[in-house]
């Protein structure tokens, strides 16, 4: 399962990201992710297109705007013919008015990765589950660790990382654009590999009742200080978990 979103559609129309520069390499394999079916992979777009009522204020005003100038790329990739899945599958707490159903969404997305093997790949300062009971019915975690920025210029380097283990292990991706890639990359040699992008910090969100986009302590959150003061995290069972750092 690969997810696009803003970013991923303005890296197809060549725009830079704060975190990841575009390059034509990346450009076109993020619109061979959009725009050319494989077998055993879904591709998740926000739910954007219709109706924005459900989402807070700012939320809404953020869409809009992001139509106003990228509807034409979105448009000219997508196979109007095709179905897609909702990219928000991961973001499933902060943007949306009504939060009564959240627990809900995150205990089935649990049961995505209950009683598996995990492999999370993510940036070097994301730590996924850190610090929370997300990944508590997990038979075992290994950690690969992209960088926080420009994780794309690893690409082969962690693709090969991932490699190096069994297929029966469930692969989470949460490494920006990079893991959308991956994703796509992944199900042609028959991993089981889901870009699952935000869903700890939603969840971290989700636990502290937050009502706006807030850093958490010991994670980088690129949308709330993009990691300013977040140092090194000394937890001797989230070391353990690392078999790869770029």
């Amino acid at each position: 399962m690969s997810r696009l979103g803003d970013g991923e559609i303005k890296l197809v129309a060549g725009k830079d990201l704060g975190f990841q520069k575009c390059s034509e390499e990346l450009r076109q394999r993020m619109i061979e992710v959009l725009s050319f079916p494989i077998p055993n992979h879904i591709v998740c777009l926000p739910d954007i297109f219709q109706n924005l009522e459900q989402y807070v204020p700012d939320a809404s005003s953020h869409w809009k705007k992001h139509l106003s100038y990228y509807r034409k790329y979105w448009y000219r990739y997508i196979d109007k013919d095709r179905l897609f899945f909702n990219a928000f599958i991961s973001r499933c707490y902060m943007m949306f008015k009504d939060k009564s159903d959240t627990l809900i969404h995150f205990q089935h997305l649990k049961q995505l990765w209950d009683k598996k093997d995990v492999i999370i790949v993510e940036g070097e300062k994301s730590r996924l589950g850190v610090g929370n009971d997300l990944f508590d019915n997990v038979c075992s975690i290994k950690r690969i660790l992209g960088p926080n920025v420009e994780a794309f210029q690893y690409y082969e380097k962690i693709f090969q990382a991932i490699n190096q283990y069994s297929k029966s292990y469930l692969i989470l991706l949460a490494l920006g654009p990079t893991a959308t890639i991956l994703a796509y990359d992944l199900a042609k040699k028959g991993y089981q590999a889901i870009d699952i992008g935000h869903v700890d910090i939603e969840y971290e969100w989700y636990r502290m009742k937050a009502t706006y986009k807030m850093q958490v302590k010991n994670k980088f959150v690129n949308e709330a200080g993009a990691g300013i003061g977040v140092g090194n995290l000394d937890d001797q069972r989230y070391l353990n978990e690392i078999v790869w750092h770029y």
